[in-house]
């Protein structure tokens, strides 16, 4: 079939397998093209592998360091007449790469909440690697069901205490405009944290402990996105930001809990990016529009692939990682210095409808959205007949 993008709302819903496959392989080169990130363990899971940081964890863990990774994501299958997700199509071409290179890759397909994927990882991590000695939490999901109680949990993006009205751009209606948030109730508060905050981190370790095969000395993040004033009514204080608070409670249990096994564990605070699950936060789409035009004009923008192997190469598996005083890793330093939010801040101040094109990087957020499915990237001929069909 001729695969062209279907976009609907924040979400594209369909991909492209030679783009996807392009899209890893750009990262995968642009990791083999770094110093070797000589610290990095052997044997790492990523929980929530197959987009995004998880992906770029996983090419960065596996083409920067040699190491053995075992992913889980949960993604849709292509068939003849559909296709698959990009998430489906990134972890085939992951796979098709470690292969050449005699890499180990294996990647288990379901809900990372439940205790069957839990137990299926450990059988495989049991038959193939022994032990891992590190393990990377990257999940986004807007909903979760309880793995004990079967109950549905879902997380909403609203403020914490008041309502709330602020600018945002529709990338369906091409405008910006106001968007006014009511603030969240109580259940829904406690609902996001459920799904986003750190309980699952929390029973992963639980049973890769019990079970036997987390190594002592294995560190463990969880990432987050905090952000500065302009995203934290939607962020810091809001649903989103009650879940990130979780996470810091999480982190510090977990090292107490393991210290026996010297157990590091951290939240990552990563820099504001197009992902699939940005896309969708109201108030993200202008703010990262805004942030790429002036860290691009200062020159320190940075994509999901230079983020990870900093982080990898310069902090999370250093003796020393330098952190804040939440003891959060932030590589998200740059973008939320002072200069950076004061020129960002100014841009908002300015936007509308009249000046949007010239005072953001819209082209390359939407760039940026194309490529997550697959599309818009070079040497790629989206005019030629695919099969949609790719196995792992």
């Amino acid at each position: 079939m001729i695969i062209k993008p279907k976009i609907r709302g924040f979400i594209c819903t369909n991909a492209h397998p030679v783009g996807c496959a392009a899209h890893v392989q750009e990262q995968i080169e642009f990791v083999k093209a770094q110093p070797r990130v000589s610290a990095c363990p052997k044997n790492v899971l990523i929980i929530g592998s197959s987009t995004g940081y998880g992906l770029a964890s996983r090419i960065t863990a596996a083409f920067g360091a040699g190491a053995n990774t075992l992913g889980v994501c949960f993604e849709k299958e292509p068939t003849e007449r559909r296709t698959g997700t990009a998430g489906w199509y990134n972890t085939a071409a992951f796979h098709e790469a470690a292969k050449s290179e005699g890499l180990y890759a294996n990647t288990l397909n379901g809900d990372a909440f439940s205790h069957d994927m839990k137990q299926q990882v450990i059988a495989a991590i049991k038959a193939d690697l022994g032990q891992v000695d590190a393990v990377i939490y990257s999940l986004a999901s807007p909903r979760r069901t309880d793995p004990d109680s079967g109950e549905v949990y879902s997380s909403t993006l609203k403020p914490v205490g008041k309502n709330y009205s602020t600018k945002t751009y529709d990338t369906d209606k091409n405008v910006v405009h106001e968007v006014s948030l009511e603030a969240a109730n109580e259940d829904e508060i406690a609902n996001t944290i459920k799904v986003m905050g750190g309980e699952d981190w929390e029973l992963w370790l639980k049973a890769l402990h019990e079970a036997g095969v987390l190594a002592e000395n294995a560190t463990t993040t969880a990432y987050t996105y905090i952000g500065k004033e302009l995203t934290w009514p939607i962020y810091g204080h809001a649903t989103i930001g009650k879940a990130k608070e979780d996470l810091d409670r999480a982190a510090a249990q977990l090292n107490e809990a393991y210290s026996n096994l010297n157990i590091n564990a951290y939240v990552t605070s990563l820099k504001a990016v197009v992902t699939q699950a940005s896309s969708a936060i109201p108030v993200m789409p202008l703010y990262i529009s805004l942030m790429y035009q002036v860290m691009k004009n200062n020159d320190c923008h940075e994509g999901v692939i230079e983020q990870i192997y900093k982080l990898f190469s310069q902090q999370l598996f250093s003796d020393n990682p330098q952190l804040d005083n939440d003891k959060r890793i932030r590589m998200d330093s740059v973008e939320t210095n002072d200069d950076i939010q004061a020129k960002i801040k100014v841009l908002w101040d300015k936007v509308n409808n009249d000046n949007f094109d010239e005072l953001a990087d819209y082209h390359g957020y939407h760039h940026d959205f194309l490529k997550l499915f697959g599309f818009g990237i070079k040497n790629v001929d989206y005019d030629a007949d695919v099969s949609p069909l790719a196995k792992w």
